[in-house]
């Protein structure tokens, strides 16, 4: 516009100009304080995303030990290691340009300066244009993207379309010709925002290690162990029978495989064990010890053939001595009810029972057993003068294991998974009823749907009912992971254990 000649107009006209130019740099303390509150956020979804990433490498590390997953974790840990290393690196970077930001706006701890100015508006302009960091530390994002899909073809083909590294260029609000990255991220940006800015990249790179580092460790959930250890295995449901009663004997193959093709003979008869495991009964006769040979014959882990001997005893009774079956299985299990079968030829008038290690209930010859400690327990049976006694294994309930809905971990649909109101605890290929509740776990949602604003995120839940977490449950989709850890159940034994947790990838 045109200045007025007059002196005095001209004056108040030239304030006018440079008053509106502060007050056009000048940033307000709401926008400043909003950017705090963000960064402030972003800070602690970076924690959480580290605690989760040390919960995994633990985990890692305990797979590595164990025999049965050894083999897979010893692939899959050190490229978990290698996308924290690849981390490490560019987070350190990161970090490194705070600072430079910081000191640019004023911040010297040398000097015993710790404050800088959140508001200054050349800082950032300064350094990632003038300097030419912009471009360096785009072309390291870029790199760190490229390195983790390179670390396995499995991490590519997973990660190839959503790792949530985005380079992309911000749309500009400025009209200016300029439409770099660096131009349109930090051209007159506040260092607060800068700042900010830096921490969403962080996030961003922790975010994308915890999805590989999750990735690498559902792998070594998802293998099938064959062969871990071979063994014949040889059982009968008792041995000490009455004339006329019947023994069943079960040989076969522990940890079987179909691979193992086992033959087996029992008595001079042949079977064809195409379940791993061969049953007969058989009727002895004649009082006094007797021996039934077992051969098992099988293929080896080397493919090589195996051949056992084994032998069955037991002993005849005369009439008028007792005996002890049990109506499940050679053993007591700890906390439920084990219902047995006594036999006396000599009527329970003249028949006396008793146990140690146990409790028994019951009358004549239906009986049940209840155990609460490990080790053996002791049933003696007096009949008609004569006493047995009968040893057994006390064992505990073996663990259950974590599903929901149809699945145990892994791969499953969103929407299957969305729908589900209840984890639970189930004992897979065990003859008790036998219930077991879940009373606690952690839960991580991380991937698709978790990737602004707060990165992983968790919940925890008392019981088996998901209720607590159906909020987080409700943002999951395709590419969303979740894992239940510390997933703490309480069995018929009334002792809390924590069982192995389990993980699922929505698709």
């Amino acid at each position: 516009m045109a200045l007025p000649k007059e002196p005095r107009q001209k004056m108040i006209n030239i304030m006018y100009l440079v008053l509106t130019a502060i007050l056009a740099l000048n940033v307000s303390a709401e926008i400043l304080n909003a950017f705090k509150v963000v960064d402030g956020s972003l800070q602690k979804s970076n924690a959480s995303i580290e605690s989760s990433n040390a919960t995994m490498f633990k985990s890692l590390a305990d797979k590595v030990k164990k025999a049965e997953t050894a083999e897979k974790a010893t692939i899959w840990q050190p490229r978990a290691q290698k996308a924290k290393e690849l981390a490490d690196v560019v987070l350190a970077k990161l970090n490194e340009y705070k600072d430079k930001l910081k000191r640019e706006s004023g911040y010297n701890p040398e000097k015993g300066i710790n404050d800088y100015k959140e508001d200054h508006l050349d800082a950032a302009t300064r350094l990632f244009i003038s300097q030419g960091e912009g471009p360096k530390m785009k072309q390291m994002l870029e790199d760190f993207k490229k390195n983790m899909l390179a670390i396995s073809p499995e991490v590519a083909k997973e990660f190839e379309n959503n790792l949530p590294i985005d380079l992309s260029v911000p749309k500009s609000t400025t009209g200016s010709s300029d439409n770099t990255w660096e131009y349109n991220y930090f051209h007159m940006t506040p260092t607060i925002a800068a700042i900010t800015m830096l921490s969403k990249f962080e996030n961003d790179v922790k975010n994308a290690e915890n999805q590989v580092i999750t990735f690498c460790h559902n792998q070594i959930g998802q293998v099938e162990v064959i062969y871990n250890k071979s063994v014949a295995l040889v059982s009968q449901s008792s041995n000490y029978v009455m004339p006329g009663q019947k023994i069943k004997v079960k040989a076969g193959v522990g940890i079987f495989s179909s691979a193992a093709a086992p033959r087996i003979t029992i008595g001079g008869q042949a079977f064809n064990a195409t379940e791993g495991y061969a049953e007969t009964e058989i009727t002895p006769s004649g009082t006094g010890n007797h021996t039934l040979p077992v051969t098992i014959v099988y293929k080896g882990q080397d493919g090589k053939e195996v051949s056992v001997t084994d032998k069955v005893e037991y002993t005849v009774g005369v009439p008028g001595g007792a005996a002890i079956m049990l109506d499940k299985m050679n053993v007591f299990y700890i906390g439920v009810d084990n219902p047995i079968t006594i036999s006396s030829g000599s009527g329970w008038d003249k028949t006396t029972v008793s146990m140690t290690g146990g409790t028994l209930t019951g009358a004549n010859s239906n009986r049940v057993v209840r155990v609460s400690a490990p080790g053996e327990a002791t049933i003696n049976v007096t009949a008609d003068g004569k006493a047995s006694s009968f040893k057994f294994r006390v064992k505990s309930i073996p663990d259950p294991i974590g599903k929901i809905g149809p699945s145990k971990g892994g791969r499953i649909q969103s929407n299957i998974f969305k729908a589900q109101d209840f984890i639970r605890a189930e004992l897979e290929n065990f003859d008790f009823d036998a219930k077991f509740n879940v009373v606690g776990a952690t839960v991580y949602f991380a991937g698709a749907g978790f990737t602004t604003g707060g990165g992983v995120q968790t919940g925890q839940l008392t019981s088996g009912n998901l209720d607590p977490i159906k909020s987080k449950m409700e943002l999951c989709k395709p590419g969303s992971t979740v894992t239940f850890d510390d997933l703490k159940v309480v069995g018929p034994d009334g002792r809390t254990r924590t069982i192995p947790p389990i993980s699922f990838v929505l698709f």
